[in-house]
């Protein structure tokens, strides 16, 4: 095997004009793939995320990990010698990503179009609620929104319930990694045309995208997929179920596993019942089978169901909470967290990236930088000088 290299976007330049949650996880992604990431805020107060507690020593927490391995430029955009020195920037970049509102890019004269011109090899990606065009286009989209329109509540929860979003921004998230991918992606083509791109993600869009199975019922017969709790759209049991002192998940939906789950737990008799006797007909009866399931799940354990179903090969777990995810024995035998350096709170506890490469690993460098602190030694780079926001020298 050769010998470890490199992150893979070693060498790729991005310029981030990003706020809360889309474009700074999605160059988080590039800047822990290898890119160096130059995150330009506002000299006035940055990223809207650095007044987001919980608080270290005046630091936000949050923003320390979601910004790790970016250096911080301070520019005010809105100034002559802001837009300057963001423009000498960007004739070096191969990438920008940004998530202001369609039209604010534009306004201030630092939109693809105008970009471009001194930079034809830039790869310039957008993310928005709505889109950079289209009747919502004009409109703020927050990811709550996103989930919304996108159908995701419509789904989320239990039947007859509240509406429930998905607990963490997936839409938000979803957006970012696939500008991430779609910047790769551009990189890749750009390596044989030498020309750059215009990217336009959505989160409406990234949100719809996941509609794998409601879209397989809705085009196949016309069914308006509605809230199933736990449990999945076409299969069962795939669900939480009820135990003797919580809730355990099981996903026993193919012959083999439906058969070693009731032999494990004793309902050996639903083997011979047609209502149970394939995965769509145990779906169809699915409230009446997952009742007679939990009359023995629950006078037991969930440690006790998860280990004798683990052994019998039938998939499982426990549902956990994010203080046992974060201490978990799993994830810190594979080394998923890490620790970053940061100038004032010493050394931060980073969530690792899920990209395993077995030659050139993803980067652990720094935690979140703090604002502008990279602004004078940046400008310096591209002949600009840190005075009144970067006059050229």
């Amino acid at each position: 095997m050769s010998e470890p290299s490199n992150p893979p976007l070693t060498g790729v330049t991005v310029l981030e004009v990003g706020a809360f949650m889309a474009a700074p996880y999605a160059t988080m992604q590039l800047a822990d793939l290898g890119a160096r990431v130059i995150k330009v805020e506002n000299p006035d107060g940055g990223d809207p995320v650095r007044a987001t507690g919980p608080f270290l020593d005046g630091e936000s927490s949050p923003f320390v990990r979601l910004n790790r391995n970016k250096e911080s430029v301070a520019l005010d955009l809105k100034a002559e010698r802001g837009k300057a020195a963001f423009r000498a920037l960007a004739r070096r970049a191969d990438v920008l990503v940004e998530n202001l509102r369609p039209g604010a890019m534009t306004r201030l004269g630092l939109d693809y179009a105008a970009l471009c011109k001194d930079n034809p090899r830039l790869i310039y990606a957008s993310a928005s609620g709505w889109g950079q065009d289209g009747p919502l286009a004009h409109l703020p989209g927050l990811d709550i929104m996103a989930q919304a329109r996108s159908g995701l509540m419509s789904v989320t929860g239990f039947p007859g319930g509240e509406p429930a979003k998905v607990g963490v921004p997936i839409c938000d998230l979803v957006c970012a990694l696939y500008i991430a991918l779609a910047v790769t992606a551009a990189l890749r083509e750009r390596d044989r045309s030498g020309e750059g791109q215009y990217i336009d993600v959505s989160l409406l869009e990234s949100g719809v995208s996941f509609a794998v199975w409601e879209a397989g019922m809705y085009f196949g017969d016309g069914t308006v997929p509605r809230p199933h709790g736990s449990a999945h759209q076409n299969s069962a049991p795939y669900q939480a179920v009820r135990t003797a002192d919580g809730y355990v998940t099981i996903g026993a939906t193919t012959p083999k596993t439906w058969t070693a789950f009731c032999r494990t737990l004793g309902l050996d008799d639903l083997l011979s019942d047609s209502r149970w006797g394939d995965s769509y007909s145990r779906r169809r009866h699915r409230e009446e089978l997952i009742g007679v399931i939990e009359e023995v799940t629950t006078t037991r354990t969930t440690e006790s169901i998860v280990d004798d179903l683990e052994r019998a090969g039938v998939p499982c777990a426990p549902i956990v909470d994010y203080g046992q995810v974060f201490t978990d024995e799993t994830l810190h035998q594979r080394g998923f967290f890490w620790d970053a350096s940061h100038p004032t709170l010493g050394s931060v506890r980073q969530l690792g990236s899920p990209m395993r490469f077995s030659r050139t690993p993803a980067r652990r460098a720094h935690a979140g930088p703090p604002l502008g602190g990279s602004t004078a030694e940046t400008l310096a780079e591209i002949g600009f000088s840190n005075d009144r926001n970067g006059d050229e020298r």
